[in-house]
């Protein structure tokens, strides 16, 4: 009997740490080359964070600052972000977050089929998973922000994922790092596991997550289990995977 069939991975801050490493700078260089007129440090990006989608983010900014802002400007400014975003990319801004590669391969072997789940657009998520993994991409599908009408942390992208998929949400897992991730998957009914990422997550008493680590892990970073089955041994492995799908 197999017990698990498919893993869904959100991207940025759970396969790579994408969002100080590429997205902070490119929001600020996009600013600096159209004249606006802002500086977000790394506080306020995070504080930013809550808001989901970076033209939402740009609108809700723009309020604070009691600017007015056209939604073709705010677009103007997002492609312009992008633009920036992409050359980080190219530049080899950004790897792999420890274990990730390790237990991705591991479910390979396995046979676990393997997605991504993300609000990032279809371009970026192309050309980074292009940069990380190459010819050995081995994800089926990804869902972008393009794919669906409603983002996390509306649950859509998940059922999306899974009604492509076909593949019951109990055989299945998702990885995922944000509140607004968290939400949108436990909301479709998945298992869920929060690894923590370099922007400070704090979980809700009110969230029904049963799983929460610091890391994937692997010989450089061991894996602390912060809420969930107890790890036998370093990192987290398929054996784990199966564990905590038996436990839910």
């Amino acid at each position: 009997m197999s017990y698990l069939d498919g893993v869904y991975w959100d991207l940025d801050g759970t396969i790579a740490n994408t969002e100080l490493e590429a997205h902070l700078p490119a929001f600020n260089k996009s600013f600096e080359s159209l004249g606006v007129g802002w500086y977000w440090d790394e506080k306020t990006y995070i504080d930013l964070l809550k808001i989901n989608g970076g033209k939402n983010r740009i609108a809700f900014y723009a309020n604070l600052q009691k600017q007015s802002f056209s939604q073709e400007f705010i677009a103007n400014i997002h492609l312009e972000k992008q633009k920036h975003y992409l050359s980080l990319i190219k530049n080899g801004a950004v790897s792999l977050k420890y274990g990730v590669k390790r237990l991705i391969n591991e479910l390979k072997i396995k046979d676990v089929r393997q997605f991504i789940v993300t609000s990032s657009s279809r371009i970026q998520v192309t050309l980074l998973v292009d940069i990380l993994f190459g010819k050995e991409n081995p994800f089926e599908f990804f869902i972008s922000s393009e794919d669906v009408n409603l983002h996390k942390p509306h649950p859509l992208p998940y059922l999306k994922a899974m009604s492509l998929s076909g593949i019951k949400s109990s055989n299945s897992i998702v990885f995922e790092d944000s509140i607004p991730g968290i939400t949108s998957s436990l909301s479709a009914k998945i298992p869920t596991i929060c690894v923590k990422s370099n922007i400070p997550t704090y979980i809700n008493k009110d969230i029904p997550l049963k799983c929460l680590v610091n890391s994937i892990g692997d010989d450089q970073e061991n894996t602390e289990v912060v809420i969930g089955p107890l790890l036998n041994g370093n990192y987290i492995n398929y054996e784990y995977l199966v564990k905590f799908l038996k436990s839910y």
